[in-house]
């Protein structure tokens, strides 16, 4: 018997269509020297049936725990001194670790599927036509926050044909949104705000206040707007208020793709949800794109999860050390205690 089990339990969040680990990554990982454990149906989200993780080496069982993360949920981890790991922790400055990035490989695969779903409820061309009828226009595009999705998004709406202009309050994104052939919306009057970790700072109440405001004057220039800016650990920035849906031409779309149980970056968005605002402004609540795109994303997912535990597995047996940069961003709870920083404090 293997010294080391890995289970793949079956996702339970509401829409959750993808699966931790692939059958690619079940051979990778067999190769390691490590058992899989591989809960029923765990891979159907993603059309993986049981049979192709049987054929990579797996064991298909029934009833696997869940590990939901909640404060209960790390709570018990604690109690039964779980070593619990959390790839959504692991800070995108870190180059050594960027084959782990899961947020980064979701997060393109969010902005692609943002900039398709836009156009896809868009009611009109998004690239420029000269026809014997006439000539359409290209669709004017704002993409709100210029990290990994905002950059995909904006890449995708280009090459669908829209005139794209993108918006950030970190200084440095100017240069990577006209690298991609964008425009930048400059806005004089609000503060920039660089923060840790390559993500942006959460702004001070004046400071949202009068971004709210630049935006609001400048966001009835465009036919499709594209929010994608958050601030881990926190509320997702308001930076379209209804306000500013009013000021929206009729058949307008906005695409929030922060909407989710703590909100998102439009007043009145919905998760999972499309709503007509505004005298018929289309507000989509698109909090969980990558699960939409489940065989994909449950690819470049699995291969981020096969690289983490190669790292934790150097020698074929688990090596926790907490020490170690990319252990001290993953690890929630080791040895009954919780000793993620930012988690302790979160909960506390």
């Amino acid at each position: 018997m293997a010294a080391v089990r890995i289970g793949v339990v079956r996702e339970t969040a509401p829409g959750e269509r993808r699966v931790a680990a692939v059958p690619a990554v079940v051979s990778r990982l067999r190769q390691l020297g490590v058992e899989v454990l591989v809960e029923t149906e765990a891979g159907a989200g993603a059309f993986l049936p049981d049979s192709a993780y049987v054929e990579a080496g797996a064991q298909v069982l029934i009833g696997l725990l869940n590990p939901f993360g909640n404060k209960e949920q790390v709570a018990a981890w604690v109690e039964r001194g779980v070593t619990a790991v959390s790839l959504d922790l692991l800070p995108r400055t870190l180059s050594r670790a960027q084959s782990m990035d899961a947020l980064t490989s979701q997060a393109n695969i969010a902005g692609y599927k943002a900039a398709v779903l836009a156009a896809d409820t868009y009611g009109s061309y998004f690239p420029m036509l000269m026809t014997a009828a006439g000539t359409a226009k290209p669709a004017q595009v704002l993409v709100l926050g210029v990290g990994v999705a905002g950059l995909s998004a904006i890449g995708t709406a280009r090459r669908l044909g829209a005139v794209v202009t993108g918006y950030d309050i970190r200084p440095e994104t100017r240069d990577e949104v006209r690298s991609v052939g964008a425009r930048f919306l400059e806005l004089a009057a609000v503060a920039e705000g660089k923060g840790e970790g390559g993500y942006a700072r959460a702004l001070t109440d004046e400071e949202r206040a009068a971004q709210q405001e630049a935006l609001q004057e400048r966001i009835g220039d465009f036919d499709v707007v594209i929010t994608t800016a958050q601030v881990p650990g926190r509320r997702p920035p308001q930076l379209v208020t209804q306000e500013a849906l009013k000021g929206m031409r009729p058949g307008s779309v906005v695409v929030d793709l922060a909407a989710g149980p703590l909100g998102g970056n439009v007043e009145g968005s919905v998760p999972d949800r499309t709503i007509v605002v505004a005298d018929g402004v289309t507000v989509v609540g698109a909090g969980n794109l990558p699960a939409a795109m489940a065989p994909g994303a449950s690819a470049a997912y699995a291969r981020n999860v096969s690289a983490l535990v190669a790292h934790l597995l150097p020698e074929g047996a688990p090596a926790i050390d907490v020490a170690d940069e990319i252990q001290a961003a993953v690890v929630v709870t080791h040895d009954g205690a919780i000793v993620n920083p930012t988690v302790r404090s979160a909960l506390s």
